[in-house]
């Protein structure tokens, strides 16, 4: 999808060949390693036909190619989630800095090197808008409480499951919201075949949203997703209260994510396994006290961070211009 993002935004895209190896079986290991030999030869082209003064590199093995095909130039390692994961730390040894959503990540790498806490980055074009806006964007009423529902890109089936499963329940007290993911899409509107009229002007099914995303974060009054890094940055910017539901079937860090995020009572959190028999109350719990509402609401509007892309670009342009100043 990545592919796709990018040229939405006119910019060059070029792919290499990477593989994981970390928690992979033994028969598949070997196939992995062979792709990461290929990516790093694809890499080494790259760097001698772009030629650059620095690279910036955030994570996932895909990286990892690059990485050592770049030992020489300048980089600034960025690590979007709380906890890095096994390539983001063996990436920080090459690190000229590492940049750091949270301060609580500061523990997981080597005293020795130098991280600047800059935030988690946005896009320039997701702002909050008026909400009465937001909602007309979408056809919502203003009389219920908005519940967006983000199952991701391709779709996380247990969250839309769960929703699927609660759903009449929901809409006699909410509106849902619900970015289905492309793979899910067309269950999602058979679902929405099936309801009585009184609530089916409330389900309003997605498969993605684009330039309409900042318009649904401003009308939601709670959110329902995963854990994944973006929610550090997109949640804080709209002061959006959350239920978060860490993916399971991967590292751990999704679950520190949602940690940091309860800690500091701008979220609550349920296990995926229980999600089908505790949504409905606990969205409903949460949405009839106002208080804790609010509470919730000015929390993860304090975990904002403005401006962290700005920041994270004058860390490359310092290195940058370090780089030349050296020639």
């Amino acid at each position: 999808m990545e592919a796709g993002l990018v040229a939405r935004y006119h910019l060059p895209y070029a792919e290499i060949s990477a593989a994981g190896v970390h928690g992979v079986g033994f028969r598949a290991l070997p196939g992995n390693l062979i792709k990461l030999l290929r990516g790093y030869t694809e890499s080494r082209r790259i760097l001698r036909e772009f030629k650059p003064d620095v690279m910036l590199f955030t994570g996932g093995y895909v990286a990892v190619p690059m990485a050592l095909a770049g030992t020489s130039i300048s980089n600034l390692l960025y690590v979007p989630d709380i906890e890095p994961g096994m390539a983001l730390k063996a990436l920080s040894r090459f690190a000229d800095v590492i940049a750091l959503t949270c301060s609580e990540s500061h523990q997981y790498f080597n005293k020795k090197k130098r991280t600047e806490v800059t935030g988690y980055p946005t896009r320039s074009d997701l702002n909050l808008i008026d909400r009465a806006t937001a909602l007309a964007t979408f056809d919502l009423s203003s009389d219920l409480p908005v519940l967006l529902v983000i199952g991701g890109s391709k779709g996380a089936h247990s969250i839309n499951q769960s929703v699927f499963d609660n759903l009449a329940t929901l809409l006699e007290r909410v509106q849902v919201l619900h970015i289905t993911g492309t793979a899910e899409e067309s269950t999602a509107q058979a679902v929405h075949s099936t309801l009585p009229a009184s609530l089916a002007g409330r389900y309003h099914p997605y498969a993605y949203l684009h330039e309409e995303i900042s318009a649904a974060f401003s009308c939601a009054s709670l959110v329902l997703s995963r854990a994944g890094a973006s929610t550090l940055g997109e949640l804080p910017l709209f002061g959006l209260p959350a239920i978060l539901v860490p993916y399971p079937f991967a590292w751990r860090y999704q679950k520190v994510n949602a940690e940091h995020l309860v800690k500091h009572g701008a979220a609550v959190m349920i296990e995926n396994a229980a999600l089908s028999g505790q949504l409905s109350d606990t969205v409903i719990t949460i949405l009839n006290d106002e208080q804790k509402l609010n509470t919730m609401r000015a929390n993860m509007r304090s975990l904002a961070t403005p401006k962290a892309a700005e920041k994270i670009a004058d860390l490359l342009v310092e290195l940058g211009t370090r780089k030349a100043g050296s020639k």
